[in-house]
């Protein structure tokens, strides 16, 4: 009999159109099989992937990752020109990067207002706009 975990990988895997390899069943229950919506790193969801015994290569999780993100299933949030962060939280959401930790949060949508964007360039479409907040602790 399958975990309530597996069968919430498996619900999301189906609203992507995903077949549920066996690789892609085992990252998606580590990602959602909770219920809970996550901020992941590749080289974080490969460790927790690797605690849990699973046999995939940090090569698989990226580009499985990547497939996840096609499908419409998460985004990527690009925090610097070496580090993505990939969230199972799809509606439009700004994001606090934490500078000490480098973890990345969810920040509040309701207290952001953005008044006016530029036009997209001619023969362009704006498709998304990426909010991420840089913050650190005060003393």
């Amino acid at each position: 009999m399958k975990s309530i975990e597996e069968l919430r990988g498996k619900e999301w895997l189906a609203r992507g159109g995903l077949r549920p390899t066996r690789q892609r069943l085992t990252l998606a229950t580590l990602l959602v099989g909770d219920g809970n919506n996550r901020h992941v790193t590749a080289e974080g969801l490969y460790a927790e992937a690797r605690q849990a015994d699973a046999a995939v290569s940090l090569a698989t999780v990226y580009n499985t990752m990547r497939a996840f993100c096609q499908a419409g299933l998460m985004q990527e949030i690009n925090v610097d020109a070496t580090r993505s962060f990939f969230d199972t939280r799809m509606d439009e959401h700004p994001h606090f990067f934490w500078e000490e930790t480098s973890l990345v949060t969810d920040a509040p949508v309701e207290d952001l207002v953005i008044s006016r964007l530029p036009a997209a360039p001619e023969g362009t479409e704006l498709t998304r706009v990426d909010v991420v907040l840089r913050v650190r602790r005060v003393a």
